[in-house]
């Protein structure tokens, strides 16, 4: 592009007047920049630096205790009691039950299939104890023992007690390894204890833990509630029930039961105290079965569909569902259909609470029992029986 002689000398002059104002800018920064330095000591604000940073709290701070020191105690560790000793000693007397057990299909037809659990030798003659839900529905069992020796068990020796889940079965085998049976008494929370027993099926093995909870109750199905029940975090897998709970000195303070198996829950295995267990297993030896306060009654948890169902005129409680003749509940005049609701004076509102009551009564002595029938309220009088042999 071509300039004209105007607009040549326009730009000419244009050109100049910038350099004279940059010119004349970059003195002045320099005279600025002079005068800074020459005064910086005035138009900077004095900063003062401290060590430590002044405190938040207004109020002065007093020593406690100047002359202070902790407390050291310089001791040896007391040496631990090692678990392969405790397995070594109680390991012999532990043995792995296999069985065969009746189930159904979908179309309700029976098929048996193979099953499993653990044992202890309680008596050096055969007697093994283990869990009821190992034994009860077996048609065949087979016993293994840690020498390998191996068993098949009369099935006229199982005794087994479904509420508590144990039982007893016997072999034909003379000076066997009997466990020492300990005080679960004794426990404390945080104690070491061992698991042993035949667990996935895989033979003897032995896990460890502590005893996390004691005293504790546990619903396993309706008119079933296993109390003072020893909780620990010792790994109780499917194979482990029925075999011992052992303390650090190889006693047995425990039966493996059961593990609760939940999302989120680890490490939470119930075994039967020794405390529980030892009365019942010596009725199941000695008569084959639990002698207990008996009524002679069906039991079912009324719930919203029995109370449609029925037209009961209450909303809790307990339906009976029939009665056995000649019982303590037909003798009183309890008929099937009516609605427990009191036992004893206290107020029952499901089967658990129910079984509990008449467990804890008395045989031969008098209780209190209120119910309903239809829509009127009653009060019969129930004396205990002994309950009959299964």
């Amino acid at each position: 592009m071509t300039l004209t002689p105007f607009y040549h000398k326009a730009m000419i002059k244009l050109v100049v007047v910038m350099r004279m104002k940059i010119r004349y800018i970059f003195f002045s920064f320099i005279l600025i920049l002079s005068l800074m330095l020459s005064t910086g000591c005035e138009l900077l604000p004095e900063i003062e630096v401290s060590e430590t940073p002044s405190p938040s709290v207004t109020h002065e701070t007093k020593p406690i205790d100047p002359e202070w020191e902790p407390v050291t105690q310089v001791s040896p560790s007391p040496e631990l009691p090692r678990i392969s000793d405790i397995v070594a000693k109680v390991k012999p007397s532990v043995v792995a039950i296999n069985t065969e057990i009746v189930s159904f299909d979908f179309f309700n037809r029976p098929f048996t299939e193979p099953s499993g659990g653990s044992g202890w030798i309680i008596s050096k003659d055969g007697i093994i104890v283990t869990n009821s839900h190992v034994v009860e529905t077996a048609k065949n069992i087979t016993l293994t023992l840690d020498d390998g020796n191996t068993f098949e068990v009369d099935m006229s020796t199982v005794a087994y007690d479904r509420l508590s889940d144990l039982a007893v079965l016997k072999i034909d085998a003379e000076d066997l390894p009997a466990a020492t049976i300990g005080d679960s008494d004794g426990l404390r929370i945080g104690d070491w204890v061992v698991a042993i027993g035949n667990a996935l099926g895989e033979g003897i093995s032995a896990t460890s833990g502590i005893v996390s909870r004691q005293n504790v109750t546990l619903v396993v199905s309706e008119g079933q509630e296993l109390r003072d029940l020893i909780q620990t975090d010792a790994a109780i897998n499917p194979g482990n029930s029925g075999g011992p709970l052992v303390n650090m000195a190889g006693e047995v303070i425990g039966i493996n039961t059961i593990k609760i198996a939940e999302v989120r829950v680890e490490g939470v295995g119930m075994a039967i105290s020794t405390k529980i267990a030892m009365p019942i297993i010596k009725q199941l030896i000695t008569q084959g079965y639990v002698v207990r306060p008996w009524l002679g009654v069906g039991l079912f948890t009324v719930n919203q569909y029995v109370v449609l169902r029925y037209s009961l005129a209450v909303d809790e409680g307990v339906l009976i569902t029939n009665v056995a003749e000649g019982s303590p509940a037909s003798e009183a005049g309890i008929k099937a259909g009516d609605v427990i609701v009191s036992f004893g004076g206290e107020k029952i509102t499901n089967v658990s609470e129910l079984t509990r009551a008449i467990h804890q009564s008395e045989i031969g002595k008098e209780v209190d029992v209120v119910f309903w029938r239809e829509d009127s309220r009653k009060t019969a009088i129930v004396v205990p029986a002994e309950s009959p042999p299964p």
